[in-house]
């Protein structure tokens, strides 16, 4: 997976943040340094350099790459995240710190909440740098701690290599399986052994759902149709708990959990609805001075480069570091009752 040691020619038109702070001066500071997983500059660029339509462009193979490789990560931190090499990160996964009352008790416009943190196995290499052995182990370890769960939590754990068809097209009805990524996450190294090493636990209910082993070694979901959002919050963070009485996530004073994409360091979380908002959709600006002003995300239905359809939307906070998981919804919450105060004022 390597490169060789002289800079990168880099297509004049990119964009991506790579391009912007990987100068041959930078490169030739970090050319010869590893992390002791063996991860090298040229493996942290190589899906940058091969994919130049890359928003990013770098991938991390541990915790160490960020401190190895410093300063390359740095300034791509800074400038996406607004977060300096000074900055403390601080988690807070308490549910009583959010005032989030239903804000759409009666369903007219909140299709759906759905809340994700992505997790990595603390000691271990990133899926872009880990072994087939070691990948193997965090499925084995990861799922045993996951079907020892109860209650509401309580599920099953479905494998992705020898899954049964039966189970497969459930799975795809319900719009829980995930594929190998795509051609970005292949040139970083992510999809290798594909699909062994990877699965999918739901819980009875369907309203809690953990990938292992695709983008990060776990993705942990909770989600609900409605607008509910402090419950959802709630069932993901006693989940986020229970696992860790189980398993050590990589975390760090500094950057906050550790992730193989710096886009998601800090609270590794995206708190999303998808929402009806047909007459603010066909006043894009005005939809934009809000969401802009909560720090959120406008998406199509379908996530990222997608369109809106029927008038709803996938709306998203855009602050993951320097701010608090409670922060992060608080936010995503906020912004929902404005965009619903001024819909129904159209």
């Amino acid at each position: 997976m390597s490169l060789d040691n002289r800079f990168p020619m880099l297509a004049e038109d990119c964009n991506s943040l790579l391009c912007k702070y990987l100068t041959p001066e930078v490169f030739d500071a970090l050319k010869d340094r590893k992390t002791n997983n063996g991860f090298s500059i040229q493996d942290v660029i190589k899906s940058g350099v091969e994919n130049i339509d890359s928003g990013i462009g770098v991938y991390a193979g541990d915790e160490l790459s960020y401190h190895t490789f410093s300063e390359l990560f740095d300034p791509i931190i800074k400038d996406y995240h607004g977060f300096g090499v000074d900055d403390i990160h601080q988690s807070n996964l308490n549910p009583d710190d959010l005032n989030a009352p239903n804000p759409d008790p009666d369903n007219h416009y909140i299709i759906s909440t759905r809340i994700r943190v992505g997790r990595n196995i603390d000691g271990l290499p990133l899926g872009t740098a880990i072994s087939k052995k070691d990948r193997n182990l965090i499925e084995k370890k990861v799922s045993i701690a996951l079907n020892a769960l109860t209650g509401e939590l309580s599920g099953t754990y479905y494998p992705l290599s020898g899954m049964s068809e039966i189970v497969r097209e459930q799975l795809i009805s319900d719009h829980f399986l995930f594929k190998a990524g795509d051609r970005f996450l292949e040139s970083a190294g992510l999809n290798r052994n594909w699909p062994e090493g990877r699965g999918i636990y739901h819980n009875d209910n369907k309203t809690f759902l953990v990938w292992i082993n695709e983008e990060d070694q776990l993705r942990i979901i909770s989600m609900q149709m409605g607008g509910d959002i402090k419950a959802v919050f709630t069932r993901l963070t006693t989940a986020i708990k229970e696992i860790e009485k189980k398993v050590t996530f990589s975390y760090n004073d500094h950057i906050g959990y550790i992730t193989s994409c710096p886009t998601n360091l800090g609270t590794a979380m995206r708190a999303s609805v998808h929402i009806k908002l047909p007459k603010l959709g066909a006043d894009m600006e005005r939809f934009k001075t809000i969401t802009d002003k909560y720090y959120l995300q406008i998406r199509g239905i379908h996530g990222e480069h997608s369109d809106s359809e029927g008038g709803i939307y996938d709306i998203s906070n855009k602050r993951r570091l320097g701010v608090t998981e409670v922060q992060c919804v608080q936010d995503m919450f906020d912004g929902v009752v404005a965009l619903i105060t001024v819909e129904k004022g159209l």
